[in-house]
């Protein structure tokens, strides 16, 4: 009779082990893939201020431009002379 109870305890034993082996492999799988999103993030968070920082330089580039387009229209407007 006690190697019966052995043997379901053995048994027991087996299965909470394969259980926290399972586990363990479920959070160790969770945490790769949290870990994989994150650097996806950082990086995207790098390359996206990046190009908006070039975009930001483009524009600043045409606003001043446009500037200068906005002070030659008005000069020539109020000297009517340039354009005969």
């Amino acid at each position: 009779m006690a190697k019966a109870g052995g043997i379901t305890n053995a048994v027991n034993v087996g299965i909470a082990v394969q259980a926290d082996w399972e586990n363990r492999e479920f959070i160790s799988h969770i945490s790769l893939n949290i870990r994989r999103l994150f650097d996806f993030l950082v990086q995207f968070e790098a390359t996206t201020k990046g190009k908006l920082s070039a975009l930001n330089e483009k524009l600043d580039t045409l606003e001043r431009r446009l500037e200068l387009l906005e002070v030659q229209v008005s000069t020539a407007s109020a000297n009517p002379s340039v354009f005969k």
